[in-house]
């Protein structure tokens, strides 16, 4: 039996790292659409040269190349069990191409968790964040600082803070999210399978209505 989890929010919600927990939960795979675009990018994949041909033009790359992404990394074997889906889908026309990929691998979106926050608490979580530059893990100077300010605890990469999490960006980022993704939002609870949870939580708090809302 194959489950495939979408999983929504907005920036500064948190939704990488539950993602992450969610996977080693779990036991499926955590697919993040901007790490699968790095990884192809990085290792000059054919797709990784034909998404970067429409990148080089300031062009949106198209939504099949996005697909054949996602289709070639769900035939791995820790893929086997099925996968949580993070920054893919993000349009209604999307989601009905991830299904038809979906089926495929014969399974389909089970569930699809979109953790919510107030628009003043985001902007709080998100001006403070940084990011490993190896590796992308993620730290805030007040929720979650790592133990030597400015250092990865993991890999001991610098930390820098990208621009769209500057506080001056945040705003923005996240109203122009919320707009886009409403009409996701309402696709998938016409179809049952939305789950709102309440991120303004512990970490720990968001993780175990999390796990309670995949068992339903």
């Amino acid at each position: 039996m194959t489950t495939f989890i979408v999983l929504l929010g907005p920036p500064g919600v948190g939704k990488g790292t539950q993602a992450e927990i969610l996977a080693r939960s779990t036991n499926l795979a955590h697919i993040s659409s901007g790490d699968l675009f790095r990884e192809n990018l990085k290792n000059q994949t054919d797709l990784g040269k034909l998404a970067k041909s429409y990148m080089d033009k300031g062009e949106l790359v198209p939504d099949d190349v996005t697909i054949k992404m996602i289709r070639d990394r769900l035939k791995r074997d820790d893929c086997k069990s099925g996968a949580i889906l993070d920054g893919f889908p993000r349009t209604p026309a999307q989601a009905d191409a991830l299904e038809k990929t979906l089926a495929e691998f014969s399974g389909q979106v089970d569930k699809v968790p979109y953790i919510t926050a107030a628009e003043d608490i985001l902007i709080e979580r998100t001006g403070g964040r940084f990011t490993c530059r190896a590796s992308g893990h993620i730290y805030h100077e007040t929720f979650n600082p790592p133990v030597k300010v400015g250092v990865c605890d993991i890999d001991g990469s610098e930390l820098y803070q990208r621009d769209d999490d500057k506080k001056e960006t945040v705003t923005k980022r996240i109203r122009v999210y919320l707009e886009q993704t409403m009409p996701l939002v309402e696709y998938y609870r016409t179809r049952g399978k939305l789950v709102e949870i309440n991120g303004d939580q512990a970490v720990e708090q968001v993780t175990q209505k999390l796990l309670a809302a995949l068992k339903t």
